[in-house]
């Protein structure tokens, strides 16, 4: 059995301050929210308790966090009670059955039944007991009426047959803070100007094409300014298409393109690989109700719409209610590093190296001061787990520094320092290194004869050995031993496992195993870098029937001063 004190961590650091109540009130409502710890009435006090002392905005976003998971009934009830900002993100998406919703429609304010009735997943029962409230969600709450003004003369009250209903039972909402992109830009002089002089009325749609023709206009006709070349130069056809989506996922409107292959075309459903429709990003974009970029798009066909497109798009509710109506955005054709089977840039790929290896540093680096218990007494099992931290991130590193290797021999920008490199204590260095892996495999390696010396960089070279043998080593089945043998001065021959023994040279260095505890990367993406730095450095690899054969320039140096002079 084991005792969760996750709650109790987060109240130990106190919740007496203003910052320390946010950061409670984040943590628990995101643990309850997630299911890392249950909403039991001690997790609920606490967060009641927090609920007035916290901002509007951070409940408001703490709510909207919670949107794609599934938060129990007691969290979803502290939230649809609060005010309709914080409620409404929460009422339009969660899921209760269908008892408890009728058992909390009293406890919610007529706003908050209005967001519910929009919603169209409810069952029956609950929409009856929604209807059941009538006119009473239909007029504003006793606090919210407008004071009457004291000099004003009262009204006089209409007969009974002069009672308009609809007036009585109607009450304008509050007004909405919500404006879009568009109202906002019809409020800016110059494109107030523009629409003017175009004679479009105020509620005429525009696309925004004609908008920005109409701005260009005027600022030729008033300031001088020559027309961008934007604007000026045409968009290359078939190279970009705007669309509109509904709120099934179904694309209905696109422009740019012929029509007849893109609409009907869904967004909520990945398609199989190489088929045709969207990607699982968007896919899972749509189930999100979340904005994507760049996701990927086939259109099968012999139309201009055909080929593989770049997709992007922003959902879009409806500013009254909160509703969901569908997605609009644009298509473009990917650029040529974006295209399937085109390794990216080297300069590119060093700068995510560079990205990767800065937060991986910081892993191991934490991992060892909480192992050494240097931030204060840590239990044993923590320590256990640093540790395995600590190994799979130096692991992660390893291929990092493997990935850097790669994109500078691609950019001829590898620093090669040759020097004389004893091969036999690098080797008996590089099989301790590996113990921890042989011990895993239960195999063993057995280093016989002494290779000598070569004449090449010793960081490369010792990265030439330690990827060669952990590569076999990881394929090692066994009881089985893995053979490094000296023969001339300049050979290594090590033997080949066993399940690598049906495959030739082609198919080793294109076998893709991520599996291999030895190499993170693959076997064949470790063969081949062995191969690269092999003739960066002067010498090869061979793969025969049986072994690997690698030779290391000689300890004369020729071959290494050819290939640094060249």
């Amino acid at each position: 059995m084991r005792f969760d004190d996750t709650l109790d961590t987060v109240l130990a650091g106190g919740l007496d301050t203003p910052l320390a109540a946010q950061s409670g009130w984040r943590q628990i409502v995101d643990l309850v929210g997630r299911g890392r710890i249950e909403p039991d009435a001690r997790a609920m006090a606490t967060l009641a308790g927090l609920q007035g002392r916290v901002p509007l905005a951070v409940r408001v976003a703490s709510a909207r966090a919670m949107i794609g998971s599934r938060p129990p009934a007691a969290l979803i009830r502290l939230f649809a009670c609060d005010e309709i900002a914080v409620a409404a993100p929460v009422l339009r998406f969660a899921q209760l059955p269908g008892p408890e919703w009728t058992a909390l429609l009293p406890e919610l304010s007529p706003q908050a039944r209005a967001v519910l009735r929009h919603r169209r997943d409810l069952d029956a029962a609950t929409m009856r007991a929604l209807e059941s409230f009538g006119s009473v969600d239909f007029v504003l709450p006793a606090g919210e009426a407008s004071a009457p003004v004291p000099d004003a003369a009262p009204a006089p009250a209409p007969a009974e047959d002069e009672l308009d209903l609809a007036t009585v039972a109607v009450v304008p909402p509050p007004p909405d803070p919500f404006r879009s992109l568009g109202e906002v830009a019809n409020d800016l002089p110059l494109v107030a100007e523009a629409l003017r002089q175009g004679g479009g009325e105020p509620g005429e749609t525009y696309r925004i094409a004609d908008v920005v023709a109409r701005i260009e206009a005027y600022q030729r006709d008033h300031e001088g300014t020559p027309p961008s070349a934007a604007t000026t130069a045409p968009a290359a056809s078939g190279d970009l298409f705007t669309f509109d989506a509904d709120a099934a996922g179904t694309i209905r409107a696109v422009d740019g393109v012929a029509r007849g292959a893109l609409v009907g075309l869904s967004l909520a459903h990945a398609a199989s690989p190489g088929g045709h429709g969207v990607d699982a990003a968007a896919a899972a974009a749509f189930g999100r109700r979340t904005r994507f970029a760049d996701a990927q798009l086939r259109v099968a066909g012999a139309s201009d719409a055909a080929g593989e497109w770049r997709l992007s798009g922003t959902p879009a509710f409806d500013p009254r209610t909160g509703r969901f109506t569908g997605y609009r955005g644009h298509a473009r054709r990917p650029r040529a590093d974006e295209r399937p089977g085109r390794p990216p840039a080297p300069d590119s790929m060093r700068q995510l190296v560079h990205e990767l290896r800065t937060p991986t540093n910081a892993i191991i680096g934490f991992s060892e001061m909480i192992e050494h218990a240097m931030l204060g007494p840590v239990p044993e099992p923590y320590r256990e787990q640093a540790r395995a931290i600590r190994g799979d991130a130096q692991a992660l590193l390893a291929a990092i520094d493997d990935l850097d290797t790669a994109a500078r021999i691609q950019s001829g920008a590898l620093d090669l320092r040759p020097e004389h490199v004893v091969l036999l204590p690098l080797l008996a260095r590089v099989a301790g290194d590996l113990a921890p892996l042989a011990e895993l495999r239960g195999a063993r390696l057995e280093i016989a004869g002494d290779p000598g010396e070569a004449f090449g960089d010793a960081r490369t070279v010792h990265r030439i050995l330690e990827r060669l043998v952990a590569a076999m080593l990881g394929l090692a089945g066994r009881g089985e031993t893995i053979a490094i043998r000296g023969g001339d001065r300049d050979t290594l021959t090590i033997a080949r496992p066993r399940a690598l023994a049906d495959l030739d040279a082609e198919a080793l260095l294109a076998i893709d195993d991520p599996a291999n505890p030895g190499s993170l990367l693959g076997t064949g993406f470790a063969l081949r870098l062995v191969r690269n730095l092999a003739r960066e450095v002067g010498g090869s690899l061979t793969i025969g029937g049986d072994a690997l054969t690698l030779r290391l320039p000689a300890a004369g140096g020729d071959a290494m001063e050819q290939v640094r002079l060249s």
